[in-house]
């Protein structure tokens, strides 16, 4: 039985290590794309305009897409709409990873959080170091704190079978639990002018999905539709919106409502009833009766009910999230109008500060914390795995990509023309940190791994 559980938890991430990997590419192209379009003289000011168009889901005097009563615009409604889609993928995955993936246990899980623990405060260190003693650059420390887990897991992708599935699993948990790290600091850092009536009806909504999910309500619409009504409480909050994917994620159940035994039982109760066909006859087509539909019919929706609203609803959004949505957030957010920058912004004030907390911080931040949970033998190296090249992956860590420009846009947007140049900065030091990153952490990685035995 453990046999089979390793090989179910081995095949699992196998299958996510190559759906991150290929949306990596869609994300690259759309950063290129938003980079040559922030840029090119007849295409740039349709680009920022673009962004800026009011955007409306109206029924009367309602509109769905609306804060303190003004119309949201394009942006807006990716960066807090459909952001929040995201983040309910990342909570389902969180959930899922604490529940039967790599945050089950405390051996599976210890080293994972405690290099996500270095890599948050190191690089939080690193930026207040870099702007001490400025009140509006230090709202983006939590800038370099993430790490983007399409793109780590693409750059470990092109080792192939070198790299030890130990260490592929650590890096997409650790992704994981930073990006835990990442909605905590969203949540306390990034709200402000609290609505009391709003927040009062957003724990309504929460109160009614718990006991929901403890009534044993499996339907996953029913927690869309009160998530949608939870996202529109919290966007006029104050809370920031995009923390009630999370919340909603957390709400939707993991368990069956019958039990995994229930269903396979009425399955082979179904197929058993199906005559034996003779192998001579396998490869004819038989017209099926009444009956046997209805026994078909009963089959899939066992078999639908087998798996979790938790792990159904995650594999539903992972095509929306991978294809549409972090491509869209990067191409309405990547692009950097260079004409309005110096070569001294990347070199000074906050552009170096979040290019040095995620190149050099989270290096440091996760070797140093993994290093001496290690030699204090509170947790031990991934199985198959050197010292070096375990550093060569903790190289990788530092590209911070999705959440981190996000954080960008929470630390600085609203903040006039000051504000506009510090995101700027912000988005042109996650950008090059991050390639710096992925380039050094291939070269370390290419010296440091084992190699590929034919």
């Amino acid at each position: 039985m453990s046999g089979s559980s390793e090989w179910t938890r081995n095949y699992s991430f196998l299958s996510k290590f190559r759906r991150h990997v290929n949306s990596s590419v869609v994300l690259i192209l759309f950063t290129v794309l938003a980079l040559i379009c922030a840029n090119v003289p007849f295409i740039k000011d349709w680009y920022f305009a673009l962004w800026q168009n009011p955007v409306a889901l109206s029924a009367g005097d309602f509109n769905f897409f609306s804060h303190g009563g003004h119309t949201m615009t394009l942006g807006q409604v990716i960066n807090d709409f459909l952001m929040a889609i995201f983040f309910l993928s990342v909570g389902l995955e969180i959930k899922r990873e604490i529940r039967v993936g790599e945050l089950s246990t405390r051996d599976k899980a210890l080293l994972p959080i405690i290099g996500a623990c270095g890599g948050m405060v190191v690089p939080v260190l690193i930026f207040w170091l870099f702007c001490p003693g400025d009140a509006a650059m230090q709202r983006g420390l939590a800038i370099p704190m993430a790490t983007d887990i399409a793109f780590s897991l693409g750059v470990l992708s092109v080792f192939g079978k070198r790299v030890p599935s130990g260490l592929k699993i650590f890096l997409a948990a650790l992704a994981v639990a930073d990006d835990l790290g990442g909605i905590i600091v969203i949540a306390l850092f990034y709200s402000s002018d609290i609505n009391f009536m709003y927040l009062a009806l957003s724990a309504l909504c929460v109160i009614v999905m718990a006991a929901a999910n403890i009534s044993k309500v499996r339907n996953k619409a029913f927690y869309v539709c009160v998530g949608l009504v939870l996202w529109y409480m919290m966007l006029n909050s104050g809370i920031h919106a995009t923390i009630s994917g999370v919340i909603v994620a957390f709400c939707v159940p993991a368990t069956l409502k019958k039990g995994t035994g229930y269903y396979l039982e009425r399955i082979r109760e179904n197929i058993n009833k199906f005559p034996v066909i003779d192998i001579d006859d396998r490869h004819n087509t038989i017209v099926l009766d009444n009956g046997q539909i209805g026994m078909l019919k009963s089959i899939e929706s066992a078999a639908d009910k087998m798996i979790s609203p938790l792990q159904d609803l995650e594999d539903m959004l992972h095509f929306p999230i991978s294809y549409i949505v972090i491509p869209l957030f990067a191409f309405a957010n990547a692009g950097i109008d260079m004409s309005q920058m110096s070569a001294s912004s990347l070199f000074s004030g906050v552009g170096l500060a979040v290019m040095t907390g995620l190149v050099l911080g989270k290096f440091l931040g996760v070797f140093s914390f993994s290093c001496l949970a290690v030699r204090m033998k509170v947790v031990s190296l991934p199985a198959g795995t050197t010292w070096k090249a375990f550093a060569s992956v903790c190289v990788v860590c530092g590209i911070g990509f999705t959440v981190s420009m996000f954080i960008a846009d929470l630390s600085y947007s609203g903040l006039g023309a000051e504000g506009a140049a510090f995101l700027s900065q912000a988005k042109l030091g996650v950008l090059c940190g991050s390639v710096i990153s992925a380039l050094a952490g291939c070269f370390f990685l290419n010296r440091n791994l084992p190699a590929e035995t034919k």
